[in-house]
Parts: C-alpha cells; structure tokens; sequence
C-alpha cells in the first residue's frame, strides 16, 4: 500500500508541476491506491482540471464529483466570511483570513480547485474575548482549545446531516466549517515554537476582513506552515503548490522583505526545508539566490536532510509510524534530547490532545489512538504500526465508497464571485 501511495503522490506532484498527456498504467489496486493519495494530497479537485489524460470511468467520476463538492463547499465559505465581515465592521474589530482564504482573494484559485478543511481566522489578542460573542452570533460554539487557537464549530455539527458529510471520503459540500481562531501565528519545530505574528497582522487594520500586508507575509505563512507539518510528516502536495503559484507572483521587493526577516534573530533558519521541496517539484519557483541565502541560515544537518528529502517521505504517503519523526528538526543536542523525552514520556498537554482527538473519523481506525503510551512503545517496537490517519483513507479508497448524488454545480460565475468576497 505503501509504494502505491507513494507512486500516486510523486506522479501527481510531477503532474501539478508540468501536467503530461500519458495515462498511468495502473491496475484497480493502483487507481484506488490514486484516489486516497490525492485526497491525503488535498489535491483531488486540482487534479480534476488540470490533468491532460482520462483515467477510468470511476476516477474520473470521483475527480468530477470532488471539484463540484469543493466549489459548492466555497461559496458557503464565501457566505461565512461576508457574514463575519459584516459583524467585524460593527464591531470595530479587525480579522485576517489567512492561508487558503488569502489564496482565494489574491485569485490565485477559482472556486473548486482548492479544498480548505477550515477557516482560519487572525485577531489582535486584546480583541481575542470579543470576536467570541460575534462567532457565536452566527451560531458558531468555543468547543475546544489548543496552544495554537480556538476551534469554533457550528451549533448544529450533531445533526444526522452533517454526521454522514463528516464520514464521506474527501471534500464533501456539507461538512461543517470549523473555525480556528488564531491570536498568533506559530509553528513547534518541533518543540520551540517560531512566531511570525508581528510580520502576518496588518500594522494599520481596519474594521472587518483585512488582507496579509504583502505577499511576502502570506508567503512566509505558508512556509512555516508547511514546516510545521513537515515536522510530524504530514506535508501535503498542496501546500507545496501554493507556494509556487504564489512565488510566480512575487516582485523582486517581495524576496527582498522575505530575505531581510532572515537576519532577525534566528530569523527563518526553518524556510529552507519546505523550499527545497517547492524547488525540486517546482525547479523554476523558487529565485536560486532566494534558495541559496536560505540555505544559509538553515543549520547544516536539516540542510543536509532536507536536501534528500521527497514529498512521500515527509507526508502520509509514509504509512508508518516513526518514533521520532521531527528529531532533524532539533538543531542542537539539548534539543534532541528534549525532543526524544517528549515522544517517550508525552507531556500532559499532549496527552489531552491525543484524548480529544476522539471526534475524529479516523480515531476509530484500528486501536492506536486508544492505546496508552505504555503500549504504544510495546506495539510500535513488536510490529511498526501505520499511521491511523493515513490508513482512515487508504481504507475508504479500497472499500470503493459509493459516489454519492454531487450537489449541483454552482453558476459558471462563482470562482470568480468566491474570489471577489475573499
């Protein structure tokens, strides 16, 4: 299962990247193996306009079916976010939609290509206690909290309705739309965490939605981001192709600023990882002195490694388990020692994590999550066990899930509309 993920996930990187007009010659175990790698890859509603070739009656249908759920999904979003824009301008309250909702409003995606599982949300931390009662105004409950934000769901997330979008396999137009609400933006890597709050907020916001300040900031956004799930392999394709469609647009100021926060105190000796990757799917992206004063200030032994790396490796095409994937990303040898200490003897606050991850789909796949530390050692030491996130989609794929009735398309004018809003 694994090498078949990983076929799927390097094709389909080399196919975003310069999209060719041969059909793989994959067998049903393959193409089924194909579609849990692009939903892994969040790349499913992409592929289904970019790719030259026609596979079989089935992935086409699934592909099809994948972009009108996304598109549909979008506008919801783009409702979601004129309400919250509404509510924000009353109130006098500045808000950042960040990522994927900043990819949308630069135009970089028209509605349906990009699924986004979240809404992510950035507010000055003095305004944190006040965005809460304008959420909850349009029916949206605190329901649980992290170092990184607070998660916001809709009041209505137990009904039978959302229930079943919640199981369906891949993008599904009537998932709920969780809410992350961030008061900084930061990243573990894998213990310390790296802030870029002060280069993300605007320095003057306005009331209501408020764009990054540059393209440089949404950039080094995504980089830390991507870092981030690079650290516990969980990189996605699409990440990776945001950063080149959003590198194809940057000015020469643009590298400039990027290139200047790097003198900043440790500055971004994290960006260089994730690039290498833009770079070797993307050879054209990435400025080569961009690349090269980045790798700079990467410490040499995650240079070395990041250098080898592919995207199977450092994604959930990696089906198993490792015991101490982040320990490159510990730069020095206290670091590791602390790191190792953590995945041995977890802190409570991962503990409470691993708890709350029981309304997860995938927590039900196999006894893993369940398991405490003790017998985790003991069942990753005797039999290397697979990732239950990875296997929760490798599982739906093989079981062939039905293609369920798609919604119907939105109007020919909505990737545009969904781009205007955001």
């Amino acid at each position: 299962m694994e090498l078949a993920l990983r076929q799927a996930t390097e094709f389909f990187a080399a196919e975003l990247a310069e999209p060719g007009r041969v059909r793989p010659r994959w067998g049903e175990f393959e193409w089924r193996m194909a579609r849990a790698a692009a939903v892994l890859q969040g790349v499913t509603p992409l592929l289904a306009g970019v790719l030259r070739w026609r596979g079989p009656r089935g992935w086409e249908r699934f592909l099809s079916q994948q972009r009108i759920h996304t598109a549909v999904r979008q506008l919801r979003i783009v409702a979601l976010l004129a309400r919250i824009d509404e509510q924000a301008r009353r109130a006098g309250i500045a808000i950042v939609p960040l990522k994927g909702a900043a990819l949308y409003r630069l135009g970089i995606y028209s509605g349906g290509e990009r699924p986004m599982a979240d809404l992510d949300l950035l507010v000055a931390p003095h305004d944190a206690e006040r965005v809460k009662p304008l959420l909850q105004g349009l029916g949206y409950l605190d329901t649980s909290v992290s170092w990184k934000h607070h998660t916001f769901e809709p009041a209505e997330h137990a009904t039978a309705v959302v229930r079943k979008a919640v199981a369906s396999f891949g993008e599904h137009a009537d998932r709920p739309i969780k809410i992350d609400l961030h008061t900084r933006i930061a990243e573990r890597l894998p213990l310390i965490a790296q802030d870029v709050s002060a280069l993300i907020f605007p320095g003057a916001p306005q009331p209501g939605l408020n764009p990054y300040p540059s393209a440089a900031a949404l950039f080094a956004h995504l980089l830390l981001h991507a870092a981030g799930n690079m650290v516990p392999r969980a990189l996605r394709l699409i990440q990776l192709h945001d950063l080149a469609l959003l590198a194809a647009r940057m000015q020469d100021e643009d590298w400039a600023q990027l290139l200047a926060w790097r003198l900043t105190g440790r500055g971004l000796w994290w960006a260089a990882p994730p690039l290498e990757l833009v770079a070797r799917y993307y050879p054209e992206a990435i400025p080569i002195d961009v690349l090269t004063a980045l790798r700079t200030a990467c410490p040499r032994g995650l240079r070395g490694t990041a250098r080898r790396q592919t995207l199977s490796e450092v994604s959930f095409a990696r089906l198993r388990i490792d015991a101490f994937p982040g320990i490159a990303w510990s730069t020095s040898v206290s670091d590791k020692l602390r790191y190792v200490l953590e995945r041995v003897i977890p802190s409570r606050e991962l503990l409470d994590k691993r708890e709350s991850v029981g309304s997860e789909a995938w927590s039900t796949c196999g006894a893993w999550p369940q398991l405490s530390q003790g017998r985790r050692i003991l069942r990753w030491a005797l039999s290397r066990p697979a990732r239950p996130p990875a296997m929760h989609t490798v599982r739906a794929a093989l079981q062939d899930p039905a293609i369920e009735s798609a919604p119907r398309p939105p109007h020919a004018s909505a990737g545009g509309e969904a781009g205007r809003v955001l």
